[in-house]
């Protein structure tokens, strides 16, 4: 089995805060994963608020957020167990992060021995 990052973009940030459904639906859909021994990494979620990330792009300059170049930004990330990127978008699609307007992007993790 590969292992493949699911990395959760959101547009508004105002969608950061979850209500506790939306929580629920997120909590049930990694169970289900998890219940088929898929789940790699529960993962994280990243803060999105001023201050909280830098990007360094050579020893001396150093930005404001992850990446100011896009509109969206990452919320956190899972990481699951699949035979091909395929089966791994499957997974994604369960996830209830669709429902506000939020994006999955799924890579597949290099694994160095």
């Amino acid at each position: 089995m590969k292992e493949f990052a699911l990395i959760f973009r959101l547009q508004n940030i105002a969608d950061f805060k979850p209500s506790p459904e939306q929580m629920q639906e997120r909590i049930n859909w990694l169970a289900g994963i998890a219940a088929q021994n898929k789940l790699a990494d529960k993962g994280s979620t990243l803060l999105p608020g001023a201050g909280s990330a830098k990007t360094l792009r050579s020893k001396e300059v150093v930005t404001d957020g992850p990446c100011i170049e896009i509109k969206d930004f990452i919320s956190g990330y899972v990481v699951v167990k699949a035979v091909d990127i395929d089966e791994a978008l499957e997974m994604a699609k369960g996830n209830p992060i669709f429902k506000i307007g939020g994006s999955i992007e799924v890579r597949e993790v290099l694994k160095r021995d």
